[in-house]
């Protein structure tokens, strides 16, 4: 019957516990995950979108001041390297503080489960406890672990308790870095491209449609992250984008005759 085969899952798996299954395998079913979630795949789609938005509505702010002279290409050649530069240095930090928050966490672990190990079996034990195990398989479970490999418990500590791969870490820091300043980079030099071949209104109008094209690109593509209609993201991205591009040639044809 259908409705067995939950139970006839568990059943299964907690036959591996109980027969002391390795942390080697216990931490296979997490690595499908690694790739969807990993911090080079989120530096990359930030990158790559922040790159398109910002530097478009910086090109299209200057270009509404200058009426798209050369002054955007250079506030475009600033906005992708500042920005770039600011979004690798960010991603670095960021990943390397969690890298090593996480080191300090699994160091206070090892140095609890070396000075009160008992500690650690009780912990584990109410893990299991809370995952559906039986008391006594958890009892059992618990103690074997702990009173195997040292290095086997702390690991099984640091995945169960703390949710942390420690294999990982969160990912490469010069990874997410290089990452993220590659694609915004990627991001931020097409609504560029017009105004290096040419100037005045023809660039600007190429921008603005190689910018919408890339946009819904984008949104698009997201959605084979988050599950979404890629029309609906799609046209979701096409709207914010062009709505910000929109205030800043706005406001940037207001300094213009303003300052004029």
């Amino acid at each position: 019957m259908t409705w067995l085969a939950p139970l006839r899952h568990h059943a299964r798996a907690s036959h591996r516990f109980a027969e002391g299954a390795t942390v080697a395998f216990m931490g296979r079913f997490d690595d499908r995950h690694r790739l969807m979630s990993g911090n080079a795949l989120r530096a990359a789609v930030l990158g790559a979108n922040d790159g398109l938005v910002s530097n478009f509505s910086l090109v299209m702010g200057v270009a509404g001041a200058t009426s798209g002279g050369e002054p955007v290409l250079i506030a475009g050649i600033a906005g992708l390297l500042a920005g770039s530069l600011s979004m690798a240095l960010g991603e670095w930090l960021s990943v390397q503080s969690s890298r090593e928050l996480y080191a300090h966490q699994i160091a206070v672990e090892a140095a609890g489960l070396e000075t009160s190990p008992q500690d650690g079996e009780r912990k584990l034990r109410q893990i299991y406890e809370g995952k559906g195990f039986a008391v006594d398989d958890a009892r059992r479970l618990a103690h074997r672990i702990l009173s195997g490999d040292p290095k086997a418990a702390l690991d099984t500590i640091t995945r169960e308790e703390l949710g942390i791969d420690p294999t990982d870490l969160g990912g490469s820091a010069w990874t997410a870095a290089i990452t993220s300043f590659v694609l915004f980079s990627v991001g931020a030099i097409v609504p560029l491209i017009p105004f290096l071949i040419g100037s005045g209104a023809p660039a600007i109008l190429l921008s603005a449609a190689l910018s919408a094209v890339a946009l819904f690109l984008l949104g698009a593509a997201i959605t084979l992250m988050t599950g979404q209609h890629p029309i609906l993201a799609g046209l979701r991205q096409l709207g914010f984008g062009l709505a910000a591009a929109a205030v800043t040639f706005g406001i940037g044809m207001l300094l213009r005759t303003t300052v004029v």
